[in-house]
């Protein structure tokens, strides 16, 4: 007979359950304000860029590269943020930095610029108001 197969003694307990396992996100609390504060100050660029980049082509006036690089500017804090898969964040990073550098280098606006950031952003608002987030399971 082995020791296992004895039934338990008064003083003895039994193993309490092993605690539930949190994901990396949910285990450090500290990510949680600079996550919105990144979350907040990525849309509030973009938005700023965004409406320069729209009132320019309803009025019909030039812009230089400055609204473009505070758009991807945003872009790139926003994704960093929000966007929790690794390669697909750095990704739309590396994208975003990429194409103001480009701006920025080129240094003029055309119309088709404006039109590009223009519907671009349209179709991601879109999706996001349309695509319902996953739950998790509980």
């Amino acid at each position: 007979m082995t020791h296992s197969d004895l039934p338990p003694q008064e003083n003895q307990t039994p193993n309490p359950p092993d605690p539930p396992v949190a994901s990396a996100r949910e285990d450090s609390d500290s990510d949680h304000p600079t996550q919105v504060m990144g979350l907040m100050i990525g849309t509030a660029l973009m938005f700023i860029g965004f409406l320069n980049v729209f009132l320019s082509i309803s009025g019909g006036f030039e812009i230089n590269v400055v609204p473009f690089l505070i758009y991807f500017g945003g872009l790139a804090v926003w994704s960093n943020a929000a966007i929790e898969t690794p390669i697909i964040r750095y990704g739309v990073m590396t994208i975003a930095v990429s194409l103001a550098l480009a701006l920025f280098q080129y240094g003029e606006v055309l119309f088709w610029h404006k039109q590009v950031v223009f519907w671009a952003t349209i179709i991601i608002v879109m999706y996001f108001m349309f695509n319902e987030p996953k739950k998790p399971a509980a």
